[in-house]
């Protein structure tokens, strides 16, 4: 498609926000409708009584200095700060994530991209050119070494405990075709194991992108299909790890671009949407990274909530960024990807959800930080840090 670099531009800024009218966004020209599997046994828990209209629910992982989730606080342990002002805790209650206690389990998704391919090398942390674009690609054939380790990682992990797996799993697989979803979450890592080394030759679908265009594509089409996720969990109960193996998408920084006022409304309203999505569905984000890959900070200095169209930019919707924001974990690069899954993993293991009523917003995607406090010492809680208000 030979689009100039302006009109690729907008179409990163438009097309996430557009879609979410449709109940049914397609994936980009050629691509396939990603694949939702049907249900199978076990059937899911049945979802709880409806909330309060309005009310915010958060998952809270406190842990200790070496990151090992504690369990057996009180409510009388935790403040809740709303835009650094103490907010209500209406409910509260303490989870052991275990199959046996939960209702319903906290559901595990491991992805595998096989899309965005690893870092190539690093540069400064601003780009050279007036692309905004943070990172390279590889060569295909360090890709698909990425992606079989990864794949072989996951199957490692799979298949501890002699396939014993202490949280239903979903294995999701992401291809230029789009979203390939096995079906209901298994604790057979045997049978998933089994399903993941079956998909291998989708992994030999690899296809590389072409310079900018292909870049910006990608972040594109990614940040689409984790709104799809985003809007088919959320027909699902419970509280769900979304482990995102790889570098993700590229991070590209649109202060280079020099977009109009109604581009920055548009991006503004896409940032606001997905976090709400994310929120809504109970979806934590992880990411973890390959020895392969190298690491880049460059994200680190778009972390903070977005307040107002002005400040709007599309590196606030990085895979590593998201992560944060949804009070996830972001492990590697390094050899040992499986155990970077199970320290995703483990923020099942113990975990408190808390309510509250947010005060009345006086404008649309009013953004409030927040933040939750335990008072016990060196214990940190690790939640959400923002949300969008509405009137």
């Amino acid at each position: 498609m030979n689009l100039s670099l302006r009109a690729s531009l907008a179409l990163v800024i438009c097309l996430p926000v557009l879609s979410w009218a449709q109940q049914n966004p397609a994936p980009p020209a050629g691509a396939a409708q990603p694949q939702v599997a049907s249900p199978s046994s076990p059937q899911p828990s049945p979802a709880p009584p409806a909330a309060a209209e309005g009310r915010i629910h958060l998952d809270v992982v406190v842990t200790d200095k070496s990151g090992k989730p504690i369990s057996g606080l009180e409510l009388k342990d935790f403040t809740l700060l709303d835009n650094n002002q103490p907010a209500k805790i209406l409910s509260f209650h303490a989870v052991d994530g275990s199959v046996q206690n939960a209702e319903p389990p906290v559901e595990v998704i491991l992805l595998l991209d096989t899309v965005n391919l690893p870092i190539q090398e690093t540069s400064n942390m601003r780009p050279q050119s007036t692309s905004g674009l943070m990172r390279q690609q590889a060569p295909n054939g360090l890709s698909f070494q990425a992606v079989s380790i990864a794949r072989q990682q996951i199957v490692n992990f799979l298949l501890q405990n002699g396939g014993h797996l202490a949280q239903p799993v979903s294995l999701f697989i992401l291809t230029s075709q789009g979203l390939d979803l096995q079906r209901q979450p298994l604790l057979d890592g045997n049978e998933l194991a089994a399903e993941a080394s079956q998909r291998d030759n989708k992994l030999r679908a690899l296809t590389a992108s072409a310079g900018i265009h292909g870049a910006i594509e990608n972040y594109q089409f990614s940040v689409q299909m984790l709104k799809v996720i985003a809007r088919e969990e959320a027909k699902k109960p419970g509280r769900k790890l979304l482990i995102w193996t790889g570098p993700g998408w590229p991070l590209v920084d649109s202060s280079f671009w020099g977009m109009t006022n109604a581009d920055q409304k548009t991006l503004f309203d896409t940032i606001a949407q997905l976090s709400t999505r994310l929120r809504e569905a109970r979806i934590t984000v992880y990411n973890v990274s390959p020895g392969t890959d190298v690491a880049s900070l460059a994200y680190q200095g778009f972390l903070k909530g977005v307040t107002t169209a002005q400040k709007a930019n599309s590196a606030n919707l990085a895979l590593k960024v998201l992560a944060t924001q949804s009070g996830g974990n972001i492990f590697g690069p390094d050899n040992d990807m499986k155990a970077q899954i199970n320290r995703c993993a483990q923020d099942a293991s113990a975990y408190y959800t808390i309510s509250f009523d947010p005060s009345p917003a006086a404008q649309a995607n009013e953004y409030h930080d927040l933040k939750v406090v335990v008072g016990q010492p060196k214990l940190t809680a690790r939640t959400r840090n923002g949300y969008y208000n509405q009137p």
